[in-house]
């Protein structure tokens, strides 16, 4: 993976569709900077959706992590899947 340079603001206005472009073309973020400071990112739509992808199981496995917890703390037994159907009427 290559650094890139931030784009300032300016240039980021004069040079949009290029940004975009680059973006979509490398799968790499595209800085945006103000005064130096970077402020935001262009990325394309499908690294967003994989990053949403990601966050969404990452979100799940921590909920289960803690549902683990919660189980050994309270010393309570899983509730069979089977069981689970059944209370959904999935069976």
């Amino acid at each position: 993976m290559t650094a890139t340079p931030d784009v300032s603001i300016s240039a980021a206005r004069s040079h949009l569709a290029e940004i975009v472009d680059r973006a979509e073309r490398e799968h790499q973020p595209v800085f945006i900077a103000r005064r130096g400071r970077r402020v935001a990112a262009v990325i394309s739509s499908q690294d967003l959706d994989r990053l949403l992808e990601l966050a969404e199981d990452m979100a799940d496995i921590r909920a289960a992590a803690k549902a683990r917890e919660e189980m050994v703390q309270t010393r309570s037994e899983p509730v069979p899947w089977e069981d689970v159907k059944a209370d959904l009427g999935l069976v």
